[in-house]
């Protein structure tokens, strides 16, 4: 098994056509940081941001130059910034943007009822006419060439007419932070009203809505009747309904998901165990990705296929803003599925036996209790409390 990050055997990008739509993933983190660089450099009008992660190291002060040299050639530069994902980030950090006729805006900054709602976003537009999203943060952890340590993950860019719904957002998120931050109700209404696009490529979004969210409520009608089920999840724990669902689908057809080996959040590989024995029991496939951390938040349902920001965790599915890409092509979601079967030369693979040989009672507890703090606490909280788990290991 490979240590590198990714592995040779994957491709290190795939492209699609969709309704006039041209679909570019990148899964190397050297080249989005490439690709990204160049189109900040090559923008023209705009170039807005939202992060949840935007650090103070190498790749953060690249992309933190090009922003600046666009604001400085005139092109409009707005950064939206998690204050919680980037606690270790100086405000001043973005003073040279700002001088230079930037903005850059916090999310959430001050304590009050919405604190532990987090922005977890990850969107870059370049004149509103292009669009970067997916899993990864602006740290070297997601945009250095491959090494072991390294966060596997997706970059997706999508140049097409669907973007300017991506900017509408942007526009309405960034005016809501900038102007209401921390008013609740108005956050929710946001999120409640946002209108679900019914085309190929729509853009959907979620947040702390009392039920579902509606990215959440859309991939949960892709579910019901679903025959086909392909997910690589970072962050795995949903709550009973939509655990149902999936092992519905199982039985109905069939179900792969491959869950991250490693982690530097042992309780989020706790809470996910937890939930092997049902998905095993509904005769799913479980994997667990080792050669380094996974990422991604991909779905592939039939032939619809998620991508963007969101785990598969009670947080992405009710807390948090997020947003998610879903594109609706045949041939597009059989190129993701084959992705996904050619990942498992560097996956274990779980089976009933493996798993209750790994799940005597005071490992479940912990992995219980791992459960209801990840589903709780924001994920650079409950990465401190690993309830013992430590380093994840086929062997705890």
């Amino acid at each position: 098994m490979s240590d590198a990050c990714p592995p040779a055997v994957l491709p290190q990008k795939l492209a699609a056509d969709v309704a006039g739509h041209r679909i570019e993933l990148v899964f190397e983190g050297g080249e989005r940081l490439a690709r990204l660089i160049a189109l900040i450099d090559g923008a023209e009008r705009s170039v807005d941001l939202i992060m949840y992660i935007f650090e103070n190291d190498a790749a953060g002060l690249h992309v933190l130059r090009a922003l600046t040299a666009a604001a400085r050639r005139g092109v409009r530069v707005r950064a939206l910034i998690d204050s919680f994902g980037s606690g270790d980030t100086p405000d001043a950090l973005f003073a040279p943007l700002r001088e230079a006729g930037g903005s850059a805006t916090f999310f959430s900054r001050r304590w009050r009822s919405t604190y532990l709602i987090r922005n977890h976003q990850k969107l870059i537009l370049i004149d509103d006419a292009a669009a970067i999203t997916g899993g990864f943060n602006i740290a070297d952890d997601y945009l250095s060439p491959p090494r072991s340590d390294c966060w596997f993950d997706i970059g997706m860019m999508i140049a097409g007419p669907s973007v300017a719904r991506a900017a509408e957002w942007f526009a309405a998120i960034h005016d809501y932070t900038v102007n209401n931050d921390g008013k609740l109700l108005l956050l929710r209404r946001l999120i409640r009203e946002w209108p679900v696009g019914g085309g190929a490529v729509s853009w959907l979004v979620g947040g702390p809505t009392q039920r579902l969210s509606p990215w959440a409520r859309a991939v949960r009608a892709d579910l019901d009747g679903a025959r086909q089920l392909d997910m690589a999840m970072a962050y795995f724990s949903p709550g009973q309904g939509l655990l149902r669902r999936l092992g519905r689908v199982a039985q109905r057809g069939r179900a792969r998901f491959i869950m991250a080996g490693k982690s530097d959040n042992a309780a989020t590989i706790g809470a996910s165990r937890l939930l092997y024995g049902y998905l095993l029991r509904k005769r799913a496939d479980v994997w667990e990705y080792r050669p380094c951390k996974l990422h991604m938040k991909l779905i592939v349902v039939d032939d619809v296929v998620y991508i963007g920001s969101a785990n598969f965790d009670v947080r992405s599915l009710f807390v948090n803003v997020e947003l998610m890409v879903r594109i609706a092509d045949a041939d597009f979601a059989a190129q993701m599925r084959r992705f996904v079967a050619d990942m498992e030369p560097d996956c274990d693979v779980i089976t009933a036996e493996t798993h209750k040989a790994r799940a005597g009672w005071w490992t479940r507890l912990r992995w219980t209790l791992a459960w209801f703090v990840v589903g709780v606490a924001d994920y650079t909280v409950s990465r401190k409390l690993n309830f013992g788990l430590g380093d994840p290991d086929p062997d705890v």
